[in-house]
């Protein structure tokens, strides 16, 4: 799997301009084994490898021991992609130099195929910043047969905004449109009277969920519950209504039965929030990661017909590898003494904390680019000693050398703090020579490295 066989051009400035190339280079013109294309990043490459099989050849333009997200390139890369069959990207200004390049593909070279591994994805994104709900009260005994609830809001699970709220007996305000074939993440917070918010989750005294209301119309949506959250998966355009409920020992103590929640299921969201920043990183979860590699498999049957059915079985058998690290990363968890480690690096790992329940401090946000300051690096110190951390994780790809070196950050953990080791934790938007050379892709990041690294610093049993 050696991702380097025709390394990033570099013949200087000019890096996406076409310029006067538009209507001077040949169109591609694949034979069946002959096709080729370009990924945009490490991630897209692999993926689209497992799933072309021999019928196309995929390039990586990001150099071995480079990080794919924040990568610019500095070469004459978009007139080697006009003369390609396909370009795989993501379309989202995190990756705005592959946002130029797609557009400018669409306009003059119809014949490259182009092709959004985000497509469909609009309700899973997560915002940058995402707000931040009350803190449960975990010292406080609530008594289930005399609990009162005074307060009740729900949230949109992706975003941590409060869409809904509960207020004496009705509701105020709507939750979030659930497109069919898709789920939206539901949370709840529920407060006495006293405004102390009650824990929630498998493994606390209460848990959250719902049922549809009473004469409600049935297979339109489906409901799946996580303790501290619910999912809802859209099964059927159309509107029911819900009742939530606050469960204790497999007890309902309290519901909203007295007015159900209207649920709309839609066939499609509206793209009101197209220009909202949003976090990309949804090639790190491994099950976001199922749609876009079932992406790939419709672009590339969309250019070669003839052998889309076997796409379509290549990104099954693929998946079925991303469903064992989903697995993995549930069993993970479920043995952790701990929901909390730090990862010095940059935010990249905000979908897998959501998604498995466990929490990564970071000192920066989404962006490669940003720079820890001395007090990011002071307040880890205090985070380690708040919570008793020997073991850290960081970014290979944030260090000099992916290979060898710690980033200084680190370093400086180690010098100042009671840490004793470091752990690596790739967001798989890049590779290492030594990984290159043991033909690891992105499972293989993420069972040989990442899971090893979580094991470790979430003190798995």
């Amino acid at each position: 799997m050696n991702q380097t066989r025709r390394s990033v051009l570099k013949a200087g400035a000019g890096a996406l301009a076409f310029g006067g190339l538009a209507g001077c280079l040949s169109e591609p013109e694949g034979e069946a084994g002959d096709r080729t294309g370009y990924a945009a990043f490490f991630a897209l490459w692999d993926w689209a490898e497992h799933v072309a099989g021999d019928e196309f050849s995929f390039e990586n333009p990001v150099t071995t021991g480079e990080m794919g997200h924040g990568w610019e390139p500095d070469g004459d890369l978009a007139a080697d992609i006009a003369t390609t069959d396909a370009f795989i990207y993501l379309d989202t200004p995190e990756f705005s130099w592959a946002q130029d390049i797609a557009a400018q593909l669409e306009t003059d070279y119809d014949d490259v195929a182009v092709i959004d591994g985000m497509d469909g994805l609009g309700s899973h994104l997560l915002p940058i910043d995402r707000e931040v709900a009350a803190e449960p009260d975990y010292d406080y005994e609530f008594d289930p047969d005399s609990l009162e609830i005074g307060e009740f809001d729900v949230l949109d699970g992706r975003t941590g905004e409060v869409t809904a709220y509960w207020h004496v007996d009705h509701w105020h305000e709507s939750i979030p449109d659930v497109p069919v074939g898709e789920s939206v993440p539901i949370e709840g917070v529920f407060a006495d009277p006293e405004g102390r918010v009650l824990p929630l989750g498998d493994d606390e005294q209460f848990q959250f969920d719902a049922r549809l209301a009473e004469g409600a119309p049935e297979g339109v949506v489906e409901i799946e519950s996580h303790g501290d959250h619910v999912e809802l998966h859209g099964l059927e355009a159309n509107r029911t209504l819900l009742v939530f409920e606050l469960v204790h020992d497999g007890e309902v103590v309290w519901d909203t039965a007295d007015e159900g929640m209207a649920t709309d299921v839609v066939e499609e969201l509206d793209d009101e929030e197209a220009d909202e920043f949003v976090d990309p990183h949804v090639w790190v979860d491994p099950v976001l990661a199922q749609q876009v590699v079932d992406n790939i498999a419709t672009g590339l049957g969309e250019v070669d017909p003839d052998n889309a059915e076997l796409y379509e079985e290549n990104a099954a058998a693929y998946t079925e590898r991303l469903e064992a690290v989903d697995r993995q990363f549930e069993e993970l968890v479920e043995n952790a003494s701990r929901d909390v480690a730090i990862f010095a690096g940059h935010d990249s790992y905000q979908y897998v904390e959501q998604r498995y329940g466990f929490e990564l401090y970071t000192p920066v946000g989404i962006s490669p680019d940003a720079a820890e300051s001395f007090e990011d690096i002071s307040g880890m110190v205090d985070l380690v000693e708040e919570y008793d951390i020997d073991t850290v994780l960081y970014d290979p790809f944030e260090s000099p050398d992916p290979d060898e070196q710690l980033p200084s950050m680190v370093e400086l953990l180690i010098e100042d703090s009671q840490v004793t080791d470091a752990e690596p934790l790739s967001p798989a938007e890049g590779t290492t020579h030594e990984w290159d050379e043991q033909d690891w892709g992105w499972v293989e990041q993420m069972e040989e490295v990442n899971l090893r690294s979580l094991r470790k610093a979430l003190d798995v049993s």
